[in-house]
Parts: C-alpha cells; sequence; structure tokens
C-alpha cells in the first residue's frame, strides 16, 4: 500500500515534479535490477572455486582460479563505479546541477558577445562543460581500473604518462566530433518544424554510418599503430578465405594493441567493396610486442627448458602469451567473416536504432550462427582450440548466472559455444 500511495501522490504534484520523480524513480530502479543481476553473478564468481567436471579437460585449475579473480575484482569495481555514478546523477537533479551548467554556459557566452539568441551555441558550450565535468569525474575510476584491476591481473601495458596523453587526445577527439555534429543536429531540430524528429533520427543514422566507416582509417590510428599485415602464408590464407566467400577484402592490418593491454581481438570494418581486417597482435604471438619484448629481456630464443634465466624471466617466458597459430587465427576470422556473410552488421545496425535487450538477445543468436558458419568452412576443431586459448588469456570466466547472462552477455558463454561446435565436430 505504501508504494501505491507514494504513486498517487507523484500524480497529485504538478508536471514538471512528476516527470522529475519518474526520472529519479526509472533511474533508481534500472539501477537496482542491474545490481540484482550483478549480485547473482558475483556469487558465482566467489562459489565456483572448482572447475567444472566438463570443462576440466580444457581448463586447468591454475588458469580458472585466476580468471575467477580477475573477474570478481572487476565486478565489485563495477559494483562501486556504478553505486557512485547513480548517487552523482542523483545529486545533480536534486540540486538543480543541470539548469546551474546552462546558466554558466549562458555567461560564457555572454562574455564572448553572445546573447540569448544564440541557443546553439549555449548548448554547446554547455556540452563542452558536461563532457569536461564527466571526464574529470570519471579519471579517478579509470585509474583505479586501469593501474589497481588491470595491472593487478597482468593486463595494463600502459605508463601513467601514455594514461594521461591518451586520455587528454581521446577528449579533444571527442569533442572535434562532438560539438560540430551536435550544432548541425541541433539547426536540424531548429527548423525541422513538427517532424523535426525524423529528420533528426536520418541525421543520427547518416553520421553513425559515416564514423563507422571512417572510424578505423582516420580516428582509431591517432590512439594505436597500424601496419600491414607482412607478406607470408598467414596473409595469403586469409585472403584465399575472404575469396572464397566473396568477402571484398582490399587490406590486412596488425594493430599494436599490446602497448595498451594484453587482451586480445580481431574485427573488420568498411562498406560495400572496400573491406578490411584488423588483428591484434596479442592474437599473434609472433607478432605480440609483449612476446618480443619477453624474449628481448631475456636475451635469447625461446628454449624449452629455460636454463641460464633469472627466476624473474623464467616467470615471464612462462606467462608469455599463448598466442594462436595460423589456423585458429582463421577459424576466428571464419567467425568474423561468418557475421559479414549472414548479414549480421547490418541488421545490428537497424536493430541498435530501436532497442537494446532484444539485440543482446539476437547478437547471441548470431554468434551461434557464426560459429556455425566457420564449421561449414572446415573449422571447428580451429575455432574451439582457439576461444579456450582467448578466454584464458583474457581470463574470461566460463560459468555465468543465467539470468545475469541473458540480460548482459552478448556473446554466449564459452562452455556453450564450445558444447555447440563439440556437437558440429561430430556431424
Amino acid at each position: 500500500m505504501g508504494m501505491w500511495a507514494s504513486l498517487d501522490a507523484m500524480w497529485e504534484m504538478p508536471a514538471e515534479k512528476r516527470i522529475f520523480g519518474a526520472v529519479l524513480l526509472f533511474s533508481w530502479t534500472v539501477y537496482l535490477w542491474e545490481s540484482f543481476l550483478a549480485q547473482r553473478q558475483r556469487r558465482i564468481y566467489k562459489t565456483t572455486t572448482h572447475v567444472p567436471p566438463e570443462l576440466g579437460q580444457i581448463m586447468d585449475s591454475e588458469t580458472f582460479e585466476k580468471s575467477r579473480l580477475y573477474q570478481l575484482d572487476k565486478s565489485t569495481f563495477s559494483f562501486w563505479s556504478g553505486l557512485y555514478s547513480e548517487i552523482e546523477g542523483t545529486l545533480i537533479l536534486l540540486f538543480g546541477g543541470i539548469p546551474y551548467l546552462w546558466r554558466l554556459s549562458g555567461r560564457f557566452c555572454g562574455y564572448a558577445g553572445f546573447g540569448p539568441e544564440y541557443e546553439i551555441t549555449q548548448s554547446l558550450v554547455f556540452l563542452l562543460l558536461a563532457t569536461l565535468f564527466s571526464a574529470l569525474t570519471g579519471l579517478p575510476w579509470s585509474l583505479y581500473n586501469t593501474f589497481v584491476i588491470e595491472e593487478k591481473h597482468g593486463f595494463n601495458q600502459q605508463t601513467l604518462g601514455f594514461f594521461m596523453k591518451d586520455a587528454v587526445k581521446k577528449f579533444i577527439v571527442t569533442q572535434c566530433i562532438l560539438l560540430p555534429v551536435s550544432s548541425l543536429l541541433l539547426y536540424i531540430i531548429k527548423i525541422g518544424g513538427d517532424y523535426f524528429f525524423i529528420y533528426a533520427w536520418l541525421f543520427t543514422l547518416v553520421v553513425s554510418l559515416v564514423l563507422v566507416t571512417i572510424y578505423a582509417d582516420y580516428i582509431a590510428p591517432l590512439f594505436d599503430k597500424f601496419t600491414p599485415l607482412p607478406e607470408g602464408k598467414l596473409k595469403q590464407e586469409i585472403e584465399v578465405m575472404a575469396k572464397s566467400i566473396d568477402f571484398p577484402l582490399t587490406k590486412v592490418y596488425v594493430v599494436e594493441g599490446s602497448k595498451r593491454s594484453s587482451h586480445s581481438n580481431a574485427y573488420f570494418y568498411g562498406f560495400f567493396k572496400n573491406k578490411r581486417i584488423v588483428l591484434f597482435d596479442t592474437l599473434l604471438e609472433e607478432y605480440s610486442v609483449l612476446n618480443k619484448d619477453i624474449l628481448e629481456e631475456s636475451g635469447m630464443e625461446p628454449r624449452k627448458d629455460g636454463e641460464g634465466d633469472s627466476e624473474e624471466i623464467k616467470a615471464k617466458v612462462k606467462n608469455k602469451k599463448q598466442g594462436c597459430k595460423n589456423e585458429e587465427v582463421l577459424a576466428v576470422l571464419g567467425h568474423e567473416l561468418g557475421h559479414w556473410k549472414l548479414g549480421h552488421t547490418v541488421k545490428n545496425i537497424i536493430i541498435s536504432q530501436v532497442l537494446s535487450f532484444c539485440l543482446t538477445v539476437l547478437s547471441r543468436r548470431f554468434e551461434f550462427q557464426a560459429d556455425a558458419f566457420a564449421k561449414k568452412l572446415g573449422k571447428a576443431k580451429d575455432l574451439y582450440s582457439a576461444l579456450i586459448k582467448l578466454n584464458k588469456d583474457n581470463l574470461g570466466f566460463p560459468v555465468s548466472d543465467w539470468l545475469f547472462s541473458m540480460w548482459h552477455y552478448s556473446h554466449p558463454p564459452l562452455l556453450e559455444r564450445l558444447q555447440a561446435l563439440e556437437n558440429s565436430k561430430q556431424d
């Protein structure tokens, strides 16, 4: 009765207060739901301390424990950072932070000679101040995540100077994109009349497609080094596989992601007849800066017994990134190319314009379909082993609460994918 009485009281308030109360109620409802799901998954991390029998043949207890502790630390960090973010947002609303920032933006415009009629200019100043505030308040959390959690578990490769330079660069690049796009969007809304929302939606869709097209060529290289994959067997096999499914491949790049993190990844981008594939150097053992640095420090080519090395060097060589063999890299790419061949990329863009939960559900289905496509290319066995290696290198935890997984994981848990591939290998 108390909840319904509160709702009745809220509807008796003036309209602006009802909207204000509804926004707060919705925000905290979503937060509490997300916290409930996170707590279910955190319970899995705490109680699942032994390798499940079905994973006994593919994951050792040491790797399992490392991934469990890593995900537990990430979950705890996510809880506190999420709580801070929710409280910060609530306080901003309660104490009129947004109106205050708008008035402050107006003062800055006034100092520059712009009056109240220049609402687009004032809006851009407001956006600049808001994103600056967000960057500053989020900086301590980002520092802790990078230099405590990621560092503790062996993923961080950044120095503090590199991190700060990167943060400043990201902020500047973001403003160079955000402010012009926002000014055009606001102008469209201003002159759009009764159908402004249709024009605004079309504009944001076009901007999204343009950014996807230019990101890897003009934005990503500002932060990481991209080099063409050298001529050799791997490049030839990638080109042959792409040609076999009519994928219009033009270039294959290796990105030096190991200077930032030791996590692995691969993706493709581009529209129409101009597609490129990008492989993280951490995915390729022979190209990884991390592994080269370890071997150079040891002053040797890799040896099986490590005889004559210091204990520190032995530990580093032992923990050297596994990387993937050519066959496994091709299997991973076979999966990614499956997304293209099956039209998942375009479908995701369309669906993302509507809602997010259905996109998560559909994305999981797409992942299974892309795995099945790689199987049709004869890559089931290699993809099976590649997924295990990538999960190990990224300390992914293979056990998930079903509700948390359904709500959050756009990629199915490792065990589900391996079971599907295991079945396919027996076909």
